[in-house]
């Protein structure tokens, strides 16, 4: 778990070094990979999943590259880092065009890659539904989408409690809008 330690104080310097919060709680960042990382260990994942569950995000929102991750972690980390990084760029086209181009490259990773978006996926809907609950329903439109688009392969107690979650975000989105 020496590994895991090093990921956890990795993931809190580079986030922290960018200025990164949360964005609607406004704590530090690493709240959000600290919990995608407990979903993981919970769910019986690896170590290197749970290493990469501290560094899903560092490549996308930092000045880390995958290259540093390699170095740092070993090559297994950084592919489960790779496969979890969006890969879609501003010049790709509007949002949509941007989230299809990131549904296809998620659809060809790997099932212990997936596993730990699943992890992330769990974490980030009860943050923006119970925070924005204008974007919340894009969020979980586009959630659903890449469900149907790139978890086809997969199944297990994980992937249903991201459904559960899902379905409890709609849900909470409809009383919400029963009640106005």
């Amino acid at each position: 778990m020496e590994k895991v330690a090093k990921a956890r104080a990795f993931a809190i310097a580079a986030h922290s070094a960018a200025g990164q919060v949360r964005k609607y709680t406004g704590e530090p960042y690493h709240v959000h990979p600290a919990e995608v990382a407990q979903i993981v260990t919970a769910r019986g994942g690896d170590q290197a999943q749970i290493c990469a569950a501290w560094l899903h995000d560092v490549v996308e929102d930092t000045a880390v590259t995958i290259e540093l991750i390699e170095t740092e972690f070993g090559k297994d980390v950084a592919e489960l880092v790779g496969w979890l990084t969006d890969v879609s760029k501003p010049e790709d086209g509007n949002r949509a065009e941007r989230k299809a181009i990131d549904r296809k490259h998620t659809a060809q990773a790997p099932k212990r890659a997936k596993f730990v978006k699943l992890a992330d996926l769990i974490s980030n809907t009860s943050s923006i539904v119970e925070h924005d609950e204008k974007f919340a329903k894009v969020y979980l439109a586009e959630k659903r989408l890449l469900i149907r688009e790139a978890f086809a392969d997969m199944d297990g107690e994980i992937f249903l409690e991201t459904c559960r979650q899902l379905r409890w975000g709609e849900q909470h989105l409809a009383r919400l809008s029963s009640k106005e």
